[in-house]
């Protein structure tokens, strides 16, 4: 294959991209979710128990297993820490960038392939979320395989390559499902309903290998289903009606956003080609009008729009939730920059040097921007790597507008590629400097010297998700319930039920330690709880029986 670039700059964005990477998977775990998901992880591999997760030595059923297996098994082969408990969402992420160049390459070219590469590595919120301990990066890679996997089945020229890569798209499917529940099956059925509709035909529906691939669907995912089930009596109800209906239409885990949340997600997201994905969208829709074959390119954007829709109707919504729309997305834009004039490229790409400006300045002034002391020195800090970040923005993209208007397309290409990935580096070392606050890493360290086995360890009016993994402990909760709410009720002996029952149990002979939002400590301050402090922040405060 002859690539459009030189194979050393391919190598070079290959390395810096893979070090950008790595670099992103060891800083301090944040909450919610990273410490979430990692604590459940370390919890599964010291118990023992693969079947039934537990967050907080609690049940907790809200996601399927697929991730805190993975990442179990590379706390026992690499040890508890920060890199282990990102290790599968990182490859998640790199399996994905290979699966949607594969992709390209086998559907469409080597150069749209190649490109749509370029745009997911050099995507800010791809990239990013490829070190962030989500579930979505998990669920990104299965059902974009599956989509894949159908498209590939559909374009294959023998029967023994279409039952083969039918087959591929069952078994993703079902690792779709053990990642994040049944939305692993309403996508993948969403693609074929939509493939039905706009071809008029329902012939692929025979093609799908019913039989063959519901044994293998069921094989991969139903064990472990059945065995969650078995032993726990609760679980069906739960997981199925409360985490999955009334999550979608209810607005009960509060995370109400208005409809047209996810644009702006979609618009930061795919920086600096923003501008140019409406055009990307309406050539590859175009480009497929009258085929009687496969149409991959609507398929996948059809696919990408139901995605956006339909967690634009969900009563839930956080910004990585989209993130499977965008590999289909990136193939779009893709095979655009392969394909489009490149004047017309150099115009996009001068329309993204305002706002790389505009960032610059937010960066310039980010230390005036803060109400606290704390977050005001953490800023103070972090300023210039921010505004040396909107300046590579800037300078990408003047530069790729150059390169394209003297018709050097795919030096443009790599040269924002590249500057993209520093960008998010500069990104990720500017959380590094918040993370204090985002991240209960430094409150750990402060409660190690203090730890003895006997040490009672409470959590007040409030839940500090990155503590246990960092002290590798479970915490006594005091008025809390939230995510624990069936835990609780399973084992109401683990938590105290409100405030007013915890000074009591405060006062009981033996060390105590305590971690509390500033307000609540406070007002047991007020009640002449004996309480000294260890380490105070504006997010929380700890303190230990005197």
């Amino acid at each position: 294959m002859n690539l459009p670039l030189p194979r050393w700059v391919l190598g070079v964005l290959a390395v810096v991209a893979l070090m950008v990477g790595i670099d992103n998977l060891d800083r301090p775990l944040a909450n919610p979710d990273e410490g979430r998901y990692s604590e459940i992880s370390r919890e599964m591999a010291a118990s023992g128990d693969w079947v039934t997760p537990h967050l907080n030595g609690l049940k907790y059923f809200e996601k399927p297993p697929l991730q805190y297996w993975a990442t179990a098994a590379a706390f026992k082969l690499f040890g508890e820490n920060e890199t282990s408990a990102r290790l599968y969402v990182g490859l998640c992420g790199l399996a994905t960038i290979l699966l949607i160049g594969f992709a390209g390459m086998r559907l469409m070219n080597p150069e749209a392939g190649l490109a749509a590469m370029l745009v997911l590595v050099s995507s800010p919120y791809f990239l990013a979320l490829g070190g962030i301990v989500t579930l979505d990066m998990g669920l990104t890679l299965w059902t974009t395989a599956t989509v894949c996997s159908l498209l590939l089945a559909e374009n294959a020229a023998e029967p023994r390559a279409r039952r083969r890569w039918m087959l591929a798209a069952w078994a993703a499917m079902a690792l779709a499902v053990l990642s994040k529940g049944l939305i692993g099956i309403v996508f993948p059925a969403a693609a074929i309903f939509l493939y039905c509709v706009m071809r008029r035909d329902l012939a692929i529906l025979r093609r799908l290998e019913w039989l063959r691939g519901a044994l293998v669907f069921l094989a991969l995912a139903a064990p472990w289903f059945v065995l969650v089930s078995l032993a726990n009596p609760e679980f069906a109800r739960f997981f199925f009606i409360h985490e999955h209906f009334q999550r979608f239409l209810t607005q009960s885990h509060r995370r109400v956003e208005p409809a047209w949340y996810f644009v702006p997600v979609l618009a930061v997201g795919f920086l600096p080609w923003v501008f140019a994905l409406p055009s990307a969208i309406a050539q590859a829709w175009r480009s497929e009008a009258g085929a009687r074959g496969p149409q991959p390119l609507r398929l996948l954007l059809a696919y990408s729009a139901f995605v956006v829709v339909f967690f634009s109707a969900s009563g839930s919504k956080l910004p990585a939730y989209i993130l499977p729309a965008f590999p289909p997305l990136a193939l779009a834009i893709g095979r655009y920059l392969a394909q489009a004039p490149p004047r017309r490229l150099a115009l996009w790409a001068a329309l993204t040097i305002p706002i790389g400006i505009a960032l610059a300045a937010v960066a310039w002034h980010l230390p005036d921007t803060t109400r606290d002391e704390w977050t005001r020195r953490a800023y103070e800090d972090a300023w210039g790597i921010a505004f040396a970040g909107a300046l590579l923005l800037v300078v990408s993209s003047a530069g790729a507008t150059v390169l394209l208007r003297a018709g050097l397309r795919w030096a443009a290409i790599a040269v924002v590629a590249l500057a993209n990935v520093l960008m998010i580096d500069c990104i990720e070392d500017v959380y590094e400097h918040l993370s204090p606050r985002q991240s209960g890493f430094i409150v750990a360290e402060k409660m190690r010297p203090l730890l003895k086995p006997t040490t009672r360890l409470y959590s007040v009016s409030h839940y500090e998700q990155t503590v246990p993994f960092y002290i590798a402990r479970t915490m006594t909760l005091v008025d809390y319930e939230d995510e624990f709410q069936l835990g609780i009720s399973i084992e109401p002996e683990r938590a105290i039920e409100t405030r007013a029952e915890f000074p009591e149990q405060w006062l009981r002979p033996g060390d105590a330690l305590a971690i509390m939002h500033p307000k609540a400590y406070e007002e047991l301050k007020a009640l002449g709880l004996p309480m000294q402090v260890v380490h105070e922040d504006p997010r929380r405060i700890l303190v230990r029986k005197p």
